[in-house]
C-alpha cells in the first residue's frame, strides 16, 4: 500500500486508500453470493417459496438505497470516516443475526441491515473515487468496482469449494473475513475533500441536479416498500413521494436534469438485468448444470471473473468506445447472453454465460461514471442516487418478479395438467399467496415434500422450464436499454459528441 502519482493530476493519491475501499466493496459482494449460494438450504429449512425466498434476496438489495441516499445528504458534513464505521457496523451484527436466524421473518431483518452497511459502504467509496481521480472518473471507477465481481469470485470458490458440506450459516459468516479488512485499513487513513466541496458548489446546486423529479422517484421506490412492510398500503409510498417532491421543488426550484432523471429510469431495468439475474442465476441453473454434475453456483462465479478482469482494463475500451457506446454494446451482448442462457443445455451454457459475463460487466460502473463525468456539481448525491435506485429496483421488484414469473408458470402449468389429465395437483400442492407483486398461486413446498415421488418429478419438471423461462422473458430488458443508449448517443452526437462536464463550466 504505497502513494503513488497518477499521470493525470499533480498531487499524491494515497492508494492504499483506493484498495481499501475496493476490499470494502469485497465485503458488500461476499454478503451478495453467500446468500445466492446458500438461497435453496435456507429456503428449504424456513419453508419457503420462490416469491418468498425473493423478497429475502431483495431485502439485500432496496434498503441499499435508503442508506446510500440518506448519507449522500450528510456526507459531506459529517465525513467519510464516519460513514465507514456505520457500514462496517452493520455488516458485522447483520451477520451475527442471520446466524441466529431461525424463520423468514429474521432472515428478512438480517438482510435489511446487511444492505443498510452496503448501501454505505457505497455512498463513501464512490465519491471519495471519483474526486481522487476527477480527470479519468469512469476508469477509475471501473476499476473500483472490480471488487464486486472479484468478491463474488473469491467468495464462490471459498463456499463451494472449502466450505462445501457445511452447514449454510457458516457459509454467510465470510462476509466478516473482508469486513474485518477493511476496517482495519481504513480507520486511520485520511479521507478526501469532495471535487463539490473543494469547487465550492452550493449544497442547494448539489440538490438542485437531483430536482423534484428525481427526487419523488427515489422516495415513492423506498416508501412504497416501507409502506408495505409496515402494512400501510400503498397511500403511503404515494403520499411521501408526492410530499418529497414538492419540499425538492421548494426548497430547489428545479425539477431535475432531465438526462439524469432518464438514467435513473434506465438504472431501474440495469439493476435487474445484472444484479436481479445475479441474484438467481444459481437456482435457475440448477438443472442444467446437475445433469453436468457440477454446482450451478460456477456460472455466477464464472461470469463475475470475466467482469473483474475486464474491468480492470476499462481504461481503452472506454477510450474506444465512449461510455454510451460501451453502454448500447454491453446491453446488445446482455441480451443475447440471456437468450442463449435460456436456450442452452450441457456445454452450450459455457458459451452463453460468457457472453452475459462480458454484456453485464461494464453496467454499473460505467453508468456511475457517465453521472460524475456529466453532473460533477451532483457531488455524492447525483452519484450515489443512481447506485440507490438500481437497488431498489432490483431489490422491491426484480428479485421478487423473477421469482413470481416462476411461481406463476408452476401453478399455471399444473392447473393445465390437472384440466388435461383429471388429476387434482392445484388443490393438493398450490395455496394463495400475496405479495408486493399482488395475489398469486405458488406451490407449497412443504405439501410437494410430503406428496408422492411421481407428484415431485412432476411439478420439479414445471419447475425446471419456468427456470428457463424466466431467463427468456428477462432478455426484453437489455434490449430496452439498447434502445435507450442508441438514444442517447445520437443526441450527444447532435451536440458535438459525448465528454465530460467540468465542474466549473456545468
Amino acid at each position: 500500500m504505497t502513494d503513488a502519482v497518477v499521470s493525470n493530476q499533480n498531487e499524491k493519491v494515497n492508494m492504499g486508500l483506493f484498495w481499501g475501499c475496493f476490499i470494502a466493496l469485497v465485503a458488500t459482494s461476499f454478503g451478495f453470493i453467500a446468500r445466492a449460494l446458500t438461497s435453496n438450504d435456507w429456503g428449504a429449512e424456513f419453508g419457503l417459496d420462490e416469491t418468498q425466498v425473493g423478497e429475502i434476496l431483495g431485502a439485500g438489495l432496496w434498503p441499499f438505497a435508503i442508506s446510500i441516499v440518506l448519507f449522500s445528504l450528510i456526507i459531506d458534513r459529517i465525513g467519510y470516516k464516519a460513514a465507514m464505521w456505520f457500514g462496517l457496523a452493520c455488516q458485522i451484527i447483520s451477520t451475527v443475526f442471520i446466524l441466529l436466524a431461525h424463520d423468514y421473518q429474521m432472515m428478512y431483518i438480517g438482510t435489511f441491515v446487511l444492505a443498510l452497511g452496503s448501501g454505505t459502504v457505497e455512498a463513501y467509496i464512490n465519491p471519495i473515487v471519483a474526486s481522487m481521480f476527477n480527470k479519468d472518473k469512469t476508469k477509475w471507477l471501473n476499476i473500483l468496482h472490480a471488487g464486486w465481481p472479484g468478491g463474488l469470485v473469491l467468495g464462490g470458490v471459498i463456499i463451494i469449494l472449502l466450505a462445501s458440506g457445511m452447514y449454510w450459516k457458516y457459509k454467510i459468516a465470510i462476509i466478516l473475513i473482508p469486513a474485518l479488512i477493511y476496517g482495519l485499513i481504513l480507520w486511520n487513513k485520511k479521507f478526501p475533500i469532495s471535487e463539490r466541496v473543494a469547487a465550492g458548489v452550493s449544497y442547494k446546486d448539489m440538490l438542485r441536479e437531483v430536482g423534484a423529479l428525481g427526487a419523488g422517484i427515489i422516495a415513492f421506490m423506498v416508501f412504497s416498500e416501507i409502506g408495505r412492510l409496515s402494512g400501510f398500503g400503498s397511500w403511503f409510498g404515494w403520499g411521501l413521494a408526492i410530499a418529497s417532491a414538492i419540499g425538492f421543488f421548494i426548497y430547489t426550484t428545479s425539477l431535475g436534469r432531465p438526462l439524469y432523471i432518464l438514467l435513473l429510469l434506465i438504472m431501474m431495468i440495469l439493476a435487474t438485468t445484472e444484479l436481479g439475474v445475479d441474484s438467481w442465476i444459481t437456482p435457475l441453473m440448477e438443472g442444467e448444470m446437475s445433469q453436468l454434475g457440477i454446482n450451478a453456483g460456477w456460472v455466477l462465479i464464472y461470469t463475475s471473473l470475466i467482469m473483474m478482469i475486464l474491468r480492470f482494463y476499462a481504461g481503452p475500451i472506454v477510450h474506444k468506445l465512449s461510455p454510451l457506446g460501451l453502454l448500447a454494446c454491453s446491453a446488445a451482448l446482455a441480451g443475447l447472453g440471456l437468450v442463449f442462457l435460456s436456450k442452452a443445455t450441457g456445454a452450450s451454457i459455457l458459451l452463453a454465460a460468457t457472453l452475459y459475463g462480458v454484456g453485464k460487466t461494464f453496467f454499473w460502473p460505467t453508468t456511475l461514471g457517465v453521472v460524475a463525468e456529466q453532473f460533477p456539481k451532483g457531488g455524492a448525491l447525483t452519484l450515489n442516487a443512481i447506485a440507490g435506485m438500481g437497488m431498489l429496483a432490483v431489490g422491491t421488484f426484480g428479485s421478487p418478479i423473477l421469482g413470481n414469473i416462476q411461481d406463476r408458470y408452476v401453478s399455471s402449468s399444473v392447473k393445465e395438467y390437472d384440466a388435461r389429465e383429471g388429476t387434482n395437483l392445484m388443490n393438493t400442492y398450490v395455496m394463495e399467496k400475496r405479495s408486493i407483486i399482488g395475489k398469486y398461486d405458488a406451490v407449497d413446498p412443504v405439501k410437494l415434500d410430503a406428496g408422492s415421488e411421481n407428484d415431485k418429478k412432476l411439478v420439479q419438471g414445471f419447475q425446471a422450464v419456468a427456470k428457463k423461462e424466466t431467463l427468456w422473458k428477462v432478455a426484453l430488458l437489455p434490449l430496452i436499454m439498447l434502445i435507450c443508449y442508441l438514444g442517447l448517443i445520437f443526441y450527444f452526437k447532435s451536440k458535438g459528441g459525448y465528454k465530460p462536464v467540468e465542474i466549473h463550466d456545468s
